[in-house]
């Protein structure tokens, strides 16, 4: 018998879509689940430096986007330390490749966001969610502490006290909560939040690349630097920037009127 595939890859016209496949266990990060990740996301980065892949989008089938580790696989497991002291590393390396891509990468988010999933999805420099959405911490609630990420988002995003109240008390944020807290970007009503981050996925995959992947630098550095050395790093971007044939095509784009045509930076 033929197995379901735990994560689907298709690359198509620049855009990676990355699919959790487990809809049927709330594409829960189980053993296979994580090993599928890991190598879908292997292939994205390859294919970003091959120039294939000019945008990102992480999705999940079924009414649940992730909730989060295999608590049943868990509770399985002879000697759960070593069980996630073996699972961890790869699933890390990849979370840190996906962050540290030089196109910009979009998550889809519906339904239950919990543990590890809240990882996987901001991971990503633009999270777009369904109304559904609700957002768990969890961890502490079964006594164990957070991955995948998921702590550096948070404090990132919402800051220490909140991020420290979302994961001591496990009380479910919704879509609106997230949103209001700058956890997602954008709501959706959920039959309309694939096609809004396709819409958006395919626009970034059309843009300029060189520039994307220098804002997104610039953003995600400018917590770590002084003023000065943001400053520094802006005018070497803005020169960088300069001398591409994408902006030579954006201002001539722009003084004809037109839509400008811009192709990967090499």
């Amino acid at each position: 018998m033929t197995m379901t595939p735990p994560i689907l890859l298709d690359i198509r016209d620049h855009v990676a879509t990355l699919t959790l496949n487990r809809p049927e266990q709330a594409n829960v990060l189980d053993d296979a689940t994580g090993a599928a990740f890991v190598e879908a996301v292997g292939e994205v980065a390859a294919a970003q430096q091959r120039g294939t892949v000019r945008a990102v989008l992480l999705t999940a089938q079924g009414p649940h986007f992730c909730a989060g580790g295999d608590i049943r696989g868990f509770a399985a497991a002879a000697d759960m330390a070593a069980l996630l002291d073996q699972g961890i590393p790869p699933l890390h390396a990849a979370i840190h490749t996906l962050s540290h891509l030089p196109a910009p990468v979009v998550s889809a988010v519906q339904g239950s966001l919990g543990g590890g999933g809240i990882g996987v999805a901001l991971c990503a420099d633009i999270v777009l969610a369904a109304r559904s959405m609700k957002l768990r911490g969890g961890y502490s609630a079964i006594g164990l502490s957070p991955d995948v990420g998921v702590s550096w988002a948070l404090t990132r995003l919402v800051g220490p006290m909140r991020a420290k109240h979302i994961l001591f008390t496990n009380q479910p944020l919704d879509a609106a909560q997230c949103l209001a807290a700058g956890l997602v970007a954008e709501l959706h009503a959920d039959d309309a939040l694939l096609p809004a981050a396709q819409a958006l996925v395919r626009a970034l995959a059309q843009g300029a690349s060189g520039s994307l992947a220098r804002i997104k630098t610039l953003v995600d550095q400018a917590a770590h630097h002084t003023l000065h050395q943001q400053l520094a790093m802006e005018h070497l971007g803005m020169v960088a920037s300069g001398a591409s044939a994408d902006a030579r095509e954006g201002v001539r784009a722009f003084l004809e009127k037109r839509a400008p045509h811009f192709v990967p930076e090499s």
